[in-house]
């Protein structure tokens, strides 16, 4: 599949390593090189957008849901490739209307997440997208939002997957689509 393959590559080849941020301890995945080479982005948003169709490249999915704040840069457009729309999932205090809360633990901490209680309709099939799955906390608190609204997590898509910290491990049968394994 060429545009996995070039998404990949370009992920391994623009990604910069930021040891000792946000707190030290922590390498951060720059991914803004990645962003601003626009051969790339179309790569990644084809790869990832992939994980809402079905083997015949139907679409198997009603809602996008991006995880602040890089979430939103990769799922908007996954939803416009898809043709369905978009949910941001929000952190704490953001969403101007009632929302659904659920409070996880980080790599490097702790953080709430909220969606508009009106954000996924119940039985809706719901793509979730991210940068990065690395406690795998951030898209099993995603989840519970979803079902929180009555809608189906069907699936997560990544750019990579942080295999060391074992997020599979709280992802649980989620099933997990990643262009990158580290």
């Amino acid at each position: 599949m060429p545009d996995r393959r070039t998404a990949q590559e370009a992920l391994a080849r623009l990604t910069v390593d930021v040891a000792d941020w946000p707190t030290p301890g922590v390498v951060f995945k720059d991914i803004t090189p990645v962003l601003a080479d626009h051969h790339a982005f179309s790569a990644i948003i084809t790869a990832l957008a992939a994980a809402g169709r079905d083997d015949h490249g139907t679409v198997v999915v009603d809602k996008v849901v991006g995880m602040e704040a890089r979430g939103f840069i990769l799922a908007a457009p996954v939803a416009l490739a898809l043709g369905v729309g978009f949910v941001p999932v929000r952190k704490a205090g953001k969403l101007p209307r009632a929302a659904h809360a659920v409070t996880y633990s980080l790599e490097y901490g702790e953080a709430t997440l909220e969606l508009h209680e009106d954000g996924i309709a119940p039985g809706e099939r719901v793509l979730l997208v991210d940068d990065v799955l690395a406690t795998g906390g951030t898209v099993d608190a995603t989840r519970q939002l979803v079902e929180a609204c009555g809608g189906t997590a069907t699936g997560v898509s990544v750019l990579m997957e942080l295999s060391f910290l074992d997020p599979r491990s709280v992802t649980g049968d989620l099933p997990v689509a990643t262009l990158l394994t580290i």
